[in-house]
């Protein structure tokens, strides 16, 4: 007969798989900031326990609805408009805390994606890829869904636990990670919530940091931090950021600049994460680290240029751009 092996009871463990989301580590990219003024430094949001940033507020959006009484008790149910990453994170909270998830997504976000979320017990309800103004953008659709079944609608565009939580960890880890010398914060916009959140507390702590926006071409979010007014939206295939209009929690006061990307530069610096430096990432952290690399590139901010591993390359398998060439 076999026993279950314990603990000793001197060893300390985390009690949930919960309590492991933040704290990730901050790593140098030797071989693609060789020979910049200044390092580039990438936040590994991907070691997060469901594979991206997103976990952060994932966790943070369910326990604010608890205790504010929204969540619990007789209401089981909640509903997400997701790129993916949000719904991951929350697949793995409502498991936690015994909730049933729905999760809309636009028709773009790669199939993987739509695999993980299914096999973590959530259900899928794919949108068609429509602009905010259109009753069947995912975003609209998940609200009216919520409505329909009296369910819980997490809304992380808007939701101020999103941008707090940042504010309150992702920030303060990146301060002392660095010791306080970080010479400027880069990060695409989905949300909002990681930029103005993060953006928030560097500029408290230091009121020189830059922080810049990493934009994709066809989002008209740089233009909107650059001129006030969107730009003109377009197509692009990188996931997960960038959009026709700046999302409530994203707070342009704490952005000073925007570098727009590329899809191709995007995935071919994933790429080069990839095979050059060993990191696992996603396209929107190709996103991030070609806007970064510009920033250090300049010479005219003081200390490491920091930016986020947004989530890792599992997402993406199955499209094209992380196939080999």
């Amino acid at each position: 007969m076999h026993r279950a092996r314990t603990q000793p009871d001197d060893v300390a463990l985390p009690p949930d798989v919960l309590d492991l989301i933040g704290g990730t580590p901050l790593i140098a990219l030797p071989t693609l900031s060789a020979d910049l003024p200044v390092p580039v430094l990438l936040k590994c949001e991907y070691l997060n326990p469901g594979g991206s940033v997103k976990d952060r507020i994932a966790k943070a959006i369910v326990e604010d609805a608890e205790a504010r009484g929204l969540l619990g008790g007789g209401q089981r149910t909640v509903v997400e408009a997701t790129a993916g990453n949000t719904g991951v994170g929350l697949a793995i909270v409502c498991a936690r805390r015994g909730y049933r998830l729905v999760c809309v997504m636009p028709r773009k976000m790669s199939a993987d994606k739509r695999t993980a979320l299914a096999a973590l017990g959530a259900e899928v309800v794919i949108a068609p890829d429509e602009p905010l103004t259109h009753p069947d953008n995912f975003r609209n659709q998940a609200a009216r869904i919520a409505r329909e079944r009296g369910a819980f609608l997490t809304d992380q565009f808007a939701n101020p636990a999103n941008l707090r939580i940042h504010e309150e960890t992702t920030g303060p880890e990146i301060w002392n990670q660095t010791a306080g010398r970080i010479g400027a914060f880069v990060s695409g916009s989905g949300t909002g919530g990681t930029i103005s959140g993060v953006g928030r507390f560097l500029k408290r702590m230091r009121a020189d940091i830059r922080v810049v926006l990493a934009d994709p071409v066809g989002s008209g979010l740089a233009d909107w931090v650059r001129t006030g007014t969107p730009g003109p939206s377009g197509s692009y295939g990188v996931e997960g950021i960038g959009s026709a209009e700046p999302p409530v929690n994203l707070d342009g006061t704490v952005i000073d600049s925007a570098e727009v990307v590329t899809d191709a530069e995007s995935y071919a610096t994933a790429r080069r994460l990839i095979v050059e430096e060993g990191v696992l990432v996603g396209g929107s952290t190709g996103t991030n680290v070609a806007a970064a690399l510009r920033v250090a590139a300049r010479g005219d901010v003081d200390g490491p240029v920091v930016t986020l591993g947004c989530d890792g390359w599992d997402r993406y398998r199955s499209q094209a751009w992380l196939q080999p060439h």
